[in-house]
């Protein structure tokens, strides 16, 4: 946790970035902490200085930044991306086995007889088509490292992502020692992470021994090996994210909020590259949801809160195969399942993070409807504040704005005309989807003003108070402080002529505004 009065840490942020990456990669989440872990201790074991320990650090954690950003080329050679780079770990990735690998996956879900004509097409142009997603991925993983703020010895050592010691690699085919030492123990780590946790330490050692001279670099093996025993201890039975935390170079450095928001913007833009028709989704619902707070006159804190909570909110997504995403038709029962399910893996990703909890709270809300109908928690009107309202119309005037493989964008007036309809059924709250309409420079409805003259914050504190909450509880849930609630309190109570709380919540029931 942060340290009150200061920002988040950036090596935080990072790590949950990494967190992410293990859901696209089809591992379990701490993959990519334990093999940083691993990683750190064999450059130590090899005497690595501490600035190259640092790359090897932030290399481990970022070296598949990229992997999602082709899932939309992977979907359509080899069904679902997710699965098929968690089989990658499972062979030497050159060769017979690899090749078999491949054609296994080509095609996959398809009719038998197309598949057959996808496998046949792609033997013919299977090194080309990889080596072009890789000089790609490794072009656009040096920009994001870049933009989070790494090193730019990191952002230089992702170029060899795919490379492997006997220059079989892609997309250079660069060999031996022309590849960064740091680079040859992050390859290392990356695999003997999956074999350790699958098998054990001789396991580990014992694949990596197979790959020695191949894939890997002999004498990061010989490292590897002489100290098997020392360098795996403990590595999957502590706590990932605090064990690797603690070999972060610059674990307590905080960020400053322009700096946060600019790595939150990287984040934001790192999810969205997950499929085509998301790019730039999140910095326009971030925007949008921020806007709209201000309509509605908001405290800055809270449109702060807005504004990041819409930036990250998408973050889950990495976890759904792209075959889901970009299905055109209806989606399964099992199908609909994992899609309910990324609003809480982006609160798992983001859940340790110091600092950021008021975000990852509203984030996690954002395909939540106050009739219950939403997910992933089902969540209604009354634990639903003023920003989740804003974020969910927010998130979802965006969404239809934009198109989808099941259907065309609408446009602003069939998307305006649908939330006003949606509003109207109890999915969505009135004043926020205005708000909304308003941000995104529609004409707005005036909406008829709330009984005996109260505010919209106000009838938000009442509907609390006749749910039972203290004062302390509603201010926390409507992120305002417990002066600011007595204030509102004593407000309403003048313009429902009551005296205390038993009252107050008896004219809400009677004035309708108790739900």
């Amino acid at each position: 946790m942060a340290p009150v009065g200061e920002g988040p840490r950036r090596a935080e942020l990072i790590a949950a970035l990494s967190l992410a990456i293990d859901l696209g990669l089809g591992q379990p989440m701490e993959h990519m902490l334990r093999s940083a872990l691993i990683a750190t201790r064999i450059a130590e074991r090899m005497g690595l200085s501490s600035e190259q320990r640092a790359v090897v650090f932030y290399a481990s954690l970022v070296s598949w930044i990229e992997c999602h950003a082709d899932s939309h080329e992977l979907t359509r050679l080899f069904g679902d991306d997710i699965a098929f780079r968690a089989d990658t770990y499972t062979v030497d990735m050159t060769g017979l086995p690899f090749l078999r690998l491949l054609m296994s996956h080509v095609g996959r879900g398809l009719p038998h007889a197309e598949r057959g004509l996808r496998a046949a097409a792609f033997l013919f142009t299977a090194r080309r088509q990889m080596s072009e997603l890789i000089r790609s991925h490794c072009g656009s993983a040096g920009v994001l490292s870049d933009r989070i703020g790494l090193d730019p010895r990191v952002s230089s050592m992702l170029a060899f992502t795919f490379e492997r010691w006997d220059g079989a690699g892609l997309p250079a085919g660069t060999r031996g020692d022309a590849i960064p030492v740091e680079m040859h123990i992050v390859h290392l780590a990356d695999i003997a992470e999956v074999h350790l946790r699958t098998g054990g330490p001789a396991h580990a050692v014992a694949v990596a021994h197979t790959r020695s001279g191949t894939q890997f670099c002999p004498r990061v093996v010989r490292a590897f090996d002489e100290a098997a025993a020392e360098i795996t201890e403990d590595v999957l039975d502590q706590d990932a994210w605090g064990a690797a935390l603690a070999q972060a170079p610059d674990r307590h450095r905080t960020l400053n909020r322009d700096e946060l928001d600019e790595l939150l913007r990287a984040m934001a833009d790192f999810v969205d590259l997950k499929c085509p028709f998301l790019l730039g989704h999140s910095r326009n619902v971030s925007d949008l949801a921020a806007t709209a707070g201000r309509h509605q006159s908001l405290p800055p804190a809270e449109i702060e809160l807005l504004y990041r909570a819409g930036l990250v909110h998408g973050l889950g997504r990495m976890g759904v195969p792209n075959q889901i995403w970009e299905k055109p038709g209806p989606l399964t029962t099992s199908e609909w399942e994992r899609v309910r399910l990324y609003p809480y893996l982006t609160g798992r990703i983001l859940s340790r993070v110091g600092g950021l909890e008021s975000v990852v709270a509203l984030a996690t809300t954002h395909r939540e409807r106050l009739d219950g109908s939403g997910y992933p928690a089902g969540i209604r009107a009354a634990d639903l504040n003023t920003t989740a309202r804003l974020l969910a119309a927010a998130e979802t005037y965006q969404r239809l704005r934009e198109p989808r493989p099941h259907r065309q964008a609408l446009t602003a007036e069939h998307a305006a005309a649908r939330m006003r309809r949606d509003a109207g059924a109890g999915r969505f709250d009135t004043e926020a989807v205005e708000a909304v309409l308003a941000a995104a420079g529609h004409r707005t409805k005036r909406r008829a003003p709330w009984p005996a003259g109260l505010t919209g914050r106000e009838v938000e504190v009442l509907r609390l108070l006749a749910l039972g909450r203290s004062n302390r509880q509603i201010a926390t849930e409507l992120t305002i402080t417990p002066k600011t609630t007595r204030n509102h309190l004593e407000h309403l109570y003048t313009k429902l002529g009551v005296h205390n709380r038993t009252q107050a919540g008896l004219a809400a029931i009677d004035l309708g505004l108790s739900q």
